[in-house]
């Protein structure tokens, strides 16, 4: 076992939906999606020390936005992982909350990740125990495929995962217009009968190893099905659109998840550094941040 005296630490970065199609809704009420994901290069940073009992800390400029520490998805998944794995070392996890809360990047998905991550290095289990994805499905729909916060194909309701996929590395700009957004909420919105089918998913075939620009002409055929009904309920978000596709250089305007959190993809770093001011020189109370996405 890890020593009691160190603390491991993880980074639970944002997970961008690239593509999101809705394709219908199950007799169960569960969505089916597809999705091409990626993640950020930043992110909420989590540590665990070890210790006999489960504690969570938040600290963070969305600490306040992120509720109690108790229906916290970190301890929620560190409580799966222990009633699945018996003899479970535990501790005292601490969050450093930095991503928006219900923003549609899987934030809290990501951050419970994060925490299976640092209890399988803690208790020597490898990731692809049956126990610990067991545990991330159980903690969540967005959680399993946090697990590896690498770019792949999620479908069903975020059960299916394709393998892995080297994307070329995409410059983007995130931006957040600090309104929270509840996915069911747009679900509702968008009144998909339950046994449903909607448009075929239509995703283009995105091949390992695939060039920029081959992936920029892709992404323009694909899109965000939950957007139009999320803008419906948050009027901003087509603002935050409109503000990143006249920006200079950008490649793609889309918004992420079920919003309100919109991306742009640009060539390099420079014309999305510009991009950023320029808003933030606008709009200096919405939330934006240059990453790298793979």
């Amino acid at each position: 076992m890890t020593s009691h005296s160190e603390i491991l630490v993880e980074r639970a970065p944002a997970k961008i939906n690239l593509t999101l199609h809705v394709l219908g809704r199950r007799m169960d009420g569960w969505h089916e999606l597809e999705s091409l994901v990626v993640f950020s290069r930043s992110g909420d940073r989590l540590s665990l020390t070890l210790r006999p009992v489960l504690e969570l800390t938040v600290s963070g400029p969305s600490a306040a936005a992120s509720g109690a520490t108790d229906d916290n998805l970190v301890c929620k998944a560190a409580r799966h992982l222990a009633a699945r794995v018996e003899g479970l070392q535990l501790g005292t996890f601490h969050l450093e909350k930095r991503l928006p809360v219900a923003a549609g990047i899987g934030g809290g998905s990501s951050d419970a990740a994060a925490a299976l991550r640092l209890l399988a290095r803690a208790n020597h289990l490898p990731l692809d125990d049956p126990r610990l994805i067991d545990a991330a499905r159980a903690t969540g729909a967005d959680v399993p495929v946090c697990l590896a916060a690498k770019g792949r194909m999620m479908m069903g309701f975020g059960d299916k995962l394709g393998p892995l996929i080297r994307l070329p590395p995409l410059m983007s700009l995130i931006v957040n217009p600090r309104v929270p957004v509840e996915t069911k909420h747009v679900f509702q919105r968008m009144n998909i009968s339950a046994g449903a089918e909607t448009r075929f998913g239509g995703h283009p075939d995105i091949l390992d190893g695939i060039g920029p620009e081959q992936l920029y002409a892709l992404l323009r055929k694909s899109r965000n099905d939950m957007e139009d009904a999320a803008c419906t309920i948050a009027p901003i978000i087509g603002d935050v659109l409109a503000v990143l596709a006249a920006a200079p250089g950008c490649k793609l305007a889309r918004m992420s998840g079920s919003g309100a959190t919109c991306f742009a993809l640009f060539e390099d770093c420079k014309t999305a550094a510009r991009a950023k001011k320029t808003i933030l020189r606008a709009h200096p109370e919405w939330w934006v941040k240059v990453s790298l996405l793979n």
